[in-house]
């Protein structure tokens, strides 16, 4: 049957109007919507700024490890305008407290010395220590220092000082003695730790002669 009979009759009926009036807006609705996009990427920039700043010092770190890592120590005749005792008594102190500070460090060679001042005997000085790959040069300084404090009393005034040209940290202090007060340096890097007992000097003193026997004793390959 064709369609105009189908619907011949029926009355026309309208579509139903579609409503497009907009919802009613709510109290924040006249507020900025936040620019997603701006934020991620100022929160990306920051993540990648911390990233290359800790890279930066991780790579600081690294080359600082690998210049000083690969170090010796040596006991010459002469360091420093002192000469190397080799009698028995002071090979015997030597390795006494060399033998204490191996037992507190795991090391892989240590040297222990007793170097005299030609000007005075009485100014002789003592110097043990060791090699090996340090991380934390600082806290084994600290170690052996605890090393002098068990065996002759605390180390007082300990303070950092200049470490000179092959780098590391250098510390100095005092401790007491029943002769008087002893200065005691001593200095650490990546690949060696050593500390030295100064008679009848001043820790200021002391320090600047460590710098010189250290550029005497130590080596790196």
């Amino acid at each position: 049957m064709p369609d105009d009979e189908i619907f011949a009759g029926r009355p026309a009926v309208d579509p139903e109007p579609i409503d497009v009036t907009p919802p009613p807006r709510g109290p924040g609705d006249d507020e900025p919507k936040p620019r997603r996009s701006r934020r991620a990427k100022i929160l990306l920039g920051s993540l990648l700024a911390v990233g290359l700043v800790g890279a930066g010092l991780l790579g600081s770190v690294g080359w600082r490890v690998a210049q000083q890592k690969d170090a010796t120590l040596e006991t010459p005749a002469r360091a420093a305008g002192l000469t190397l005792d080799e009698s028995e008594r002071a090979r015997a102190t030597a390795d006494y407290l060399r033998s204490a500070f191996a037992a507190r460090i795991n090391l892989d060679r240590s040297v222990g010395a007793v170097y005299a001042d030609p000007a005075d005997s009485r100014r002789s000085i003592l110097i043990f220590g060791g090699t090996t790959l340090l991380w934390s040069p600082e806290r084994d300084l600290d170690d052996l220092f605890d090393v002098v404090a068990d065996d002759s009393g605390a180390v007082t005034g300990l303070h950092e000082v200049a470490a000179g040209d092959l780098g590391g940290v250098m510390k100095c202090g005092t401790t007491s003695t029943g002769d008087g007060d002893l200065a005691v340096c001593g200095w650490a890097d990546h690949g060696s730790v050593a500390i030295a007992m100064f008679p009848g000097r001043s820790p200021a003193d002391a320090g600047s002669l460590l710098r010189d026997i250290r550029g005497a004793v130590q080596h790196r390959s």
